[in-house]
């Protein structure tokens, strides 16, 4: 679990219960970090494509209400946790992308302060979100996508998880859980 449980958990909306696995990722070209385009749905191998409501900026305070939020907080070290584990992510065959609705420009900055070995594609008009109905919340007029996890093959979701309760934690029991499906 997270170190600070004075913010509150995520709970099973059934925000998400319409991503069943053969749901076709849409047609959408997103800004990635490093300048090129990424399009999911003719990405043809497999990947994790986690969903982040938003990364912080250094001196920059965080929303209203985020720490009232559930499932608001932990998109840094959810991250980071992917960043840690990227390396056996590939070993297991499977790419990293990071999806959140900030701008490209948010995006590479985060990626270069923190060091991240993946691309974290720009979803700034909500076009993917939009086009999957991804869950979403709302603080002070600002639309943020909710946390979750598609596993994703030749453009296609086999897999969801939602919600993430435990972002930090998040990549290393995903790499497990897929570890012991290949034993």
């Amino acid at each position: 679990m997270e170190a600070n449980l004075a913010w509150p958990l995520p709970i099973d909306d059934g925000a998400a219960k319409h991503l069943l696995a053969g749901t076709r990722l849409p047609d959408v070209a997103l800004t990635a970090t490093r300048g090129a385009s990424v399009n999911l749905a003719r990405y043809q191998e497999r990947a994790i494509v986690f969903v982040y409501p938003m990364t912080g900026m250094p001196g920059v305070p965080n929303p209203p209400d985020w720490d009232v939020i559930p499932g608001a907080h932990g998109s840094t070290p959810e991250a980071e946790g992917f960043r840690d584990a990227y390396g056996e992510f590939e070993l297991l065959g499977y790419e990293v992308f990071g999806i959140s609705g900030q701008s490209a420009e948010a995006q590479h900055a985060f990626s270069a302060r923190a060091g991240i070995p993946y691309l974290l594609l720009s979803d700034e008009k909500l076009v993917f979100a939009d086009a999957l109905d991804l869950p979403r919340f709302e603080t002070d007029g600002v639309t943020y996508l909710s946390r979750l996890t598609m596993i994703t093959r030749n453009g296609v979701i086999y897999r969801v998880i939602y919600p993430v309760d435990a972002p930090a934690e998040h990549a290393r029991s995903l790499l497990q859980s897929l570890t012991a499906t290949l034993a």
